[in-house]
């Protein structure tokens, strides 16, 4: 029964209700509306202080500012966002259980503060001990890193004011509660408090702030959707526990590219930049073995080469399989009914596994032709011809179309020492520079596949 003074909000969209119901009528969402104590009206009369000072100003008599950035230490985190944390920043980070999220800022913590800056570590899930602990694990040795064990939000502004840190971390955001809320901590109004309080006190402090936040099941963050809108950078570590490297993935980014990834590889010290990710993904290729092919993919602007692997089979069990690890599901059902009804591959009654090793997903469609051509090399149990990488989305009718950038696919490809790079004739007639890679320009599949085995 409803308490007074209660409402129902939902934790998925925010929608409020006066009463229970099983599924939300705003997102749909099942099992979703959580009881909470409605806010007094007194509890909102406070101001709040304004992010910059004074009124309204005119577009044209204000400065612009090109204000240092402030790098974390670690190169592959400075990469995703945009060259270094930017003053007065607010970026959340998030990343399932166990995945290195507290791993990976306390490195950028220890870092930033041997450079001489005053680093806030406040921690809502461990004691300032089990931080240590961590911490020799990483060679974290003496520097000005303060640590915090503390869950409400106020009492770190507190700590923020006394310290005036150049950096505050805080691990993780759904544990922070306000005491302007009487709701639990981890509801979507905390969140909504925790988050607003701490973006007010970046913007007027100009202090860059990090968040730590929870995944669902379903793989998105935890809380309301409003808690991306309202941060400036949103981050995401991803990662396959069977696997020692992890990717940093931006997803949206107001100082920086979208989409940028940094790849990072799991020790027994921590976690380690690597600045070649296409010698990582590559070391443990066969180029001998049928169905296996080199992709030119990007990931914001950096190439980088994966290896995408097929396997062709004839369905024992009445109704093909189609399973993939990588890429998409349906983009493969896509492209087999192009190659069967384009090139003449009778893969109807065939299973087909599609797997790009390393744990990285890969949803551009440049990676069309890959799979192309690594579902008809094993196939046919024939190799693609060795030196050989590929590019290029595929359409309905057969043709290759042009994808972005190129010149920045063709170089790495020439780095990492292939010969002979398969492409869409239109990025070919572009002024492309081959590196020393032979340039195959292809506007249809069958060309496509003809330019991998012949």
């Amino acid at each position: 029964m409803k308490g007074p003074g209660s409402v129902f909000v939902c934790q998925s969209c925010g929608a409020q209700s006066r009463k229970w119901l099983g599924r939300c009528s705003d997102c749909g969402e099942w099992n979703s509306l959580v009881e909470e104590r409605a806010p007094a009206a007194h509890a909102r009369s406070d101001a709040r202080p304004a992010l910059s000072g004074g009124g309204a100003r005119l577009y044209a008599d204000i400065e612009s500012s090109d204000a240092d950035r402030l790098s974390t230490g670690v190169s592959e985190l400075d990469r995703v966002l945009g060259g270094g944390l930017m003053p007065g920043s607010l970026v959340l980070l998030g990343g399932e259980p166990g995945i290195g999220k507290s791993t990976l800022l306390l490195q950028a913590a220890a870092r930033v503060a041997e450079a001489g800056q005053r680093v806030l570590y406040c921690s809502g899930e461990e004691s300032p001990h089990q931080v240590r602990a961590r911490g020799e694990r990483l060679g974290v040795s003496g520097p000005p890193l303060y640590l915090l064990a503390e869950t409400c939000v106020e009492r770190v502004l507190e700590e923020v004011t006394r310290l005036s840190p150049g950096l505050v971390i805080i691990d993780s955001i759904q544990t922070m509660f306000s005491s302007r809320l009487e709701s639990a901590p981890g509801t979507i109004g905390q969140i909504r408090e925790a988050a607003t309080q701490l973006l007010f006190v970046a913007k007027g402090r100009n202090l860059p702030i990090l968040l730590v936040g929870h995944v669902t099941k379903e793989g998105s963050l935890a809380g309301p959707k409003v808690l991306e809108h309202i941060v400036d950078t949103v981050l995401y570590f991803e990662g396959d526990r069977h696997h020692a490297h992890r990717v940093v993935r931006a997803v949206k980014n107001r100082f920086g590219a979208v989409a940028e990834l940094g790849v990072f590889r799991m020790t027994a010290s921590g976690l380690e930049a690597v600045p070649n990710a296409s010698q990582l993904f590559l070391s443990e290729r066969k180029a001998d073995v049928p169905g296996s092919a080199v992709l030119c993919s990007l990931e914001g602007s950096r190439p980088i080469l994966v290896e995408v692997q097929a396997l062709v089979g004839t369905g024992a069990y009445g109704n093909a399989q189609r399973v993939t690890n990588g890429i998409d599901r349906q983009r493969l059902s896509l492209l087999l009914t192009v190659l069967e009804k384009r090139v003449g591959l009778h893969l109807t009654g065939e299973d087909v596994f599609l797997n790009v090793p390393g744990g990285i997903l890969v949803n551009e469609p440049a990676a069309d032709l890959a799979v192309v051509a690594a579902v008809a090399s094993s196939m046919r149990s024939q190799p693609v011809l060795p030196g050989v990488a590929v590019f290029g989305e595929v359409g309905l009718a057969g043709e290759i179309r042009g994808v972005t950038q190129a010149g920045l696919r063709v170089s790495e490809a020439a780095q990492m020492g292939f010969t002979r790079c398969v492409m869409p004739v239109s990025n070919r007639a572009t002024d492309v520079v081959s590196r020393g890679c032979e340039l195959r320009g292809v506007s249809t599949v069958a060309e496509a596949l003809e330019q991998v085995f012949t």
